[in-house]
């Protein structure tokens, strides 16, 4: 096994380093010759992803809590039964290579197990996000052929526009006409799964904060490279606890479930997040590690909770999918300890860099340094390196390709085999990566190039200030200048000449937003973007 690793590991670097990684969070370690066989069946079967795992996790710890959601415990054993039921059901259908099945679900067992049961007849697996409207959600679903959408009963007005040749399975809640996961597992409909079903892809759409969302094209990984990369930065262990509190149909919540499933972890879900019900699941649990979104983080700060729940503290609890900034990253370690790991990446080239405790403590907004075979380059817009404290353009190449979006569009920038993530950033003297904005974001202001990062970082550090969001806005004698939307914290009043003179004291002239706008919240998705679209025009 050590040699098949080294072989998968090798290409990308750093070989001796990914293997410490997966020994020493357990994936790799010693096996029982009689449970080894059941393993290996799943592997050469399905290869990497959630059914290998599934079916491996059967083999080696049958009796272990697989997942652990609302409706209580389903342990590995159980839960490979169950979707080998699925899977056959699902098949009956119709469900199949070339036929996907959409996910529209809160975090519970359903999802997964019907991800599980489409890998096993090598069906593509597409991520809706629980916030699109009715008529987004019908044009995805048509662009991508999907044959079977899978939802919760409470998410049902999002399919007011369902095309009529869409089947609809309920995951979650009363059918009502519709057939439930739970019928079609209790049906055992007959029939034989293939042997090595086509190796099916998952889906995840881009966040549409920018534009309608796009299906991006994720493959599973052919070797644990991916995992070795992550676990180099974020010492995951084997077998304990683990909360996934990002939702499944995040990329992070996505990847939180797989590196859950190679190390046989417990899965615990809830299918809403509160901030205090977060605490008592982590102390309930014993979870030795906690996958969230930044403005999860922020809420549980805000709940106004001294430290965690019965003297359990998680070990880890990394963030990611939006920007996490600098004062929460230490608020939350001054309250929670040196647990926080915050991991920069996008749904098309995955991870970027990871920052750990002590990135965080030493850079606070910074967004950390290149994983284990993982390249990192801050790039002019001639395509050449820039040197250390130099902004430019991120670019990242990694161990798990992008195989492009679904509707043929080809906009991700590429520069000699690495994709450009869209922002702007650069390495200090000690690698780690700080970044600017985005690229798209930038504003041309009376000649000059101005971030709205830089900005925000200034509004975002002042105690009236909970949260800040700066854009661009068109200017008639500056062609665009800038807007700052502020959220004031309970109480506080919030003086704009304050704020613009606090810009103006750190940075150019051409930085100071002339509108300041006082919100009662910023617009932001389910996984806590800020849609910045959606922010009303300055009066």
């Amino acid at each position: 096994m050590i040699d098949t690793l080294r072989a998968g590991i090798g290409a990308a670097g750093g070989t001796a380093r990914a293997l410490a990684a997966l020994t020493r969070s357990g994936v790799v370690r010693p096996v029982r010759p009689d449970r080894l066989a059941g393993m290996a069946c799943g592997l050469l079967r399905y290869g990497i992803g959630l059914a290998a795992g599934y079916t491996a996790g059967a083999a080696r710890h049958p009796r272990r809590a697989a997942i652990v959601d609302d409706a209580g415990a389903v342990s590995y054993a159980e839960l490979h039964w169950r979707t080998v039921r699925l899977a056959r059901a699902l098949a009956a259908r119709g469900t199949g290579p070339d036929e996907p099945v959409a996910l529209l679900c809160r975090n519970s067992r359903h999802p997964v197990e019907v991800a599980v049961a489409a890998e096993k007849i090598g069906a593509d697996v597409v991520l809706l996000n629980n916030g699109m409207a009715p008529a987004q959600l019908a044009d995805v679903l048509a662009d991508l052929g999907v044959h079977t959408v899978v939802a919760d009963a409470d998410l049902h007005d999002r399919l007011a526009a369902l095309p009529e040749d869409v089947g609809v399975v309920v995951a979650r809640g009363p059918g009502d006409g519709h057939p439930t996961c739970e019928d079609l597992i209790a049906a055992d409909v007959a029939g034989t799964l293939p042997l090595r079903p086509g190796r099916s892809r998952t889906v995840v759409l881009t966040s549409g904060t920018s534009g309608p969302p796009k299906g991006a094209r994720r493959p599973h990984p052919s070797t644990l490279a991916p995992a070795a990369a992550i676990l180099s930065e974020i010492p995951l262990r084997a077998g304990v606890g683990v909360h996934i509190a990002a939702p499944l149909f995040h990329t992070w919540g996505n990847a939180a479930l797989l590196l859950a499933v190679l190390h046989g972890s417990t899965v615990v879900l809830r299918a809403r997040f509160d901030p205090a019900d977060l605490l008592d699941t982590v102390a309930a649990h014993r979870c030795d590690a906690v996958f969230a979104v930044p403005v999860m983080a922020q809420r549980v700060l805000e709940a106004g909770a001294p430290g965690w729940r019965a003297g359990h503290a998680p070990r880890i609890v990394a963030v990611s999918g939006s920007a996490l900034p600098a004062g929460l990253a230490t608020a939350f370690m001054d309250r929670f300890g040196e647990v926080l790991y915050n991991l920069y990446g996008s749904t098309e080239v995955s991870w970027v860099s990871i920052a750990g405790p002590a990135d965080l403590r030493a850079a606070p907004g910074t967004a950390g340094r290149a994983p284990v075979g993982t390249t990192l380059r801050i790039l002019d817009d001639d395509g050449r390196p820039v040197p250390p404290g130099v902004e430019g353009r991120v670019f990242v190449g990694n161990d798990l390709p992008f195989e492009g979006y679904t509707g043929g569009a080809s906009d991700v920038e590429r520069r000699e085999g690495l994709l450009g993530t869209g922002d702007v950033g650069k390495l200090d003297e000690h690698g780690l990566l700080h970044l600017t904005g985005r690229a798209d974001d930038m504003i041309v202001s009376g000649g000059e190039n101005v971030h709205p990062g830089p900005v925000e970082d200034v509004i975002a550090a002042r105690e009236e200030v909970r949260e800040v969001a700066v854009v661009g806005v068109p200017d008639d004698e500056y062609g665009q200048r800038l807007a700052a939307y502020v959220v004031a914290e309970p109480g506080a009043d919030v003086d704009a000449d304050a704020l613009r003179e606090a810009v103006r004291s750190r940075l150019s002239r051409f930085a100071v937003p002339r509108d300041v706008v006082v919100v009662d919240a910023l617009p932001r998705n389910q996984t806590g973007k800020i849609v910045r679209r959606d922010l009303p025009p300055p009066r």
